[in-house]
């Protein structure tokens, strides 16, 4: 494996984990709008390291497999903390919603390139919206306190409400797709 500046994005990315993890659970003044703001900074390098890769031509299977990875693991683990620490029905049943999703469609793209139509399932505008939405009201909903008089908790999770009707929309285009090839062989 060669590292490259798109990789190591990834890298840096995972590595802000635990760093969002600590601060959030942190009793420092000001540890959760920290924690929200290394959250926010690792969501843009997801854009920055596809857009490193693409244009300086950097792209590889290891940031194919890692960058997805890296996603995945930060929306989840946040969210599983944000369900912990602010827990209500309506914010578990998002979690699940865009957890849930995440999973499906990860084995679904992994189902589809072992039958060698991987590019059927590839990311649409509805999921670059979908994780835009959530990373945003993510974000915003760790930050938690009100700035200049915003409720930035509230924003965050009207955003994330958003994401979570995106992420069952984009879920639907996605499975739409693979439908065919998954009722290929069933019998009539």
């Amino acid at each position: 494996m060669k590292l490259n500046l798109a990789n190591i994005l990834t890298l840096l990315r995972i590595a802000a984990i635990p760093v969002v993890v600590i601060c959030f659970y942190s009793s420092i003044p000001y540890a959760r709008p920290i924690a929200a703001v290394v959250f926010g900074l690792a969501a843009i390098t997801d854009w920055i390291d596809g857009w490193v890769a693409r244009k300086f031509g950097q792209t590889s299977r290891f940031g194919e497999f890692l960058d997805p990875v890296a996603d995945k693991l930060m929306v989840s683990i946040v969210l599983v903390m944000l369900v912990q620490a602010d827990s209500g029905w309506f914010e578990d049943i998002i979690a699940m919603i865009i957890i849930g999703r995440e999973i499906t469609i990860s084995a679904l793209r992994e189902w589809m390139a072992t039958i060698g139509e991987r590019a059927n399932v590839k990311v649409t505008m509805a999921g670059k919206v979908k994780t835009a939405l959530q990373m945003f009201g993510i974000a915003f909903m760790v930050y938690k306190n009100d700035l200049f008089g915003i409720p930035m908790y509230t924003l965050g999770f009207a955003l994330l409400v958003m994401a979570a009707v995106m992420t069952i929309w984009s879920m639907i285009i996605y499975l739409r797709a693979a439908w065919p090839f998954i009722m290929a062989d069933q019998p009539e």
